[in-house]
């Protein structure tokens, strides 16, 4: 998932406004959502590029991380 350099731009004048003037209810909100899509892409964009990293093992052996531990999830702890 990619997010534009519009929304980007977006995120940026909600900041410096909510720095300068204060925002309203609807603004805090579509800053809420910009920043929550924002945060997502870059963890998808780390999780990519995590996921294509090879590792050479000392018998000399490739082994690919995303393979390796890319579909294993987190167990919730109690």
């Amino acid at each position: 998932m990619a997010i534009t350099q519009e929304k980007i731009d977006r995120i940026n004048a909600l900041y410096r406004k909510s720095k300068a003037e204060g925002l309203t209810e609807d603004e805090k909100k579509e800053q809420d959502l910009l920043r929550k899509e924002y945060i997502a892409a870059v963890r998808g964009n780390l999780k990519s590029q995590l996921d294509n990293i090879d590792v050479v093992n000392p018998d000399g052996t490739v082994e690919n991380l995303g393979e390796k531990y890319g579909k294993q999830r987190k167990t919730p702890t109690s």
